[in-house]
């Protein structure tokens, strides 16, 4: 049975940082892809971003380019999301997703193409 657990959520000012971490158990992970979506309340899953197996290709959604960074440590099992100088558009419930095929990094949120944590909490104040 695959599990993915997120930690590192939480209550911050603007400005802030966070450090999001996602470790998975029952998947080959250094074989797959994984990205971070993430949901506000009232709206849409939106992608954050996404890396491949290897750790070298990594994704941006343009509203987070150049303040947040994905890295992976396929030895722990584990994928990171470093968010530097946190707005308060940034408040959702981020969830990581291992992709269930391929080790190419993706943006797409299709459902089913994913496992899927049960996401953490970020929240930013003004």
């Amino acid at each position: 049975q695959v599990q993915l657990v997120e930690s590192g959520g939480g209550l911050v000012q603007a400005g802030a940082s966070l450090r999001l971490s996602c470790t998975a158990a029952g998947v080959h992970f250094h074989s797959y892809a994984v990205s971070w979506f993430r949901q506000a309340a009232g709206k849409e899953r939106e992608f954050v971003s996404g890396v491949d197996w290897t750790g070298d290709s990594r994704l941006y959604a343009d509203s987070v380019k150049g303040r947040f960074s994905i890295s992976r440590d396929n030895n722990r099992q584990t994928v990171s999301l470093d968010m530097n100088n946190l707005r308060p558009e940034d408040t959702a419930v981020y969830t990581c997703a291992v992709h269930r095929q391929s080790g190419v990094a993706s943006r797409y949120t299709n459902e089913y193409s994913w496992y899927w944590g049960q996401g953490t909490q970020v929240t930013v104040s003004s």
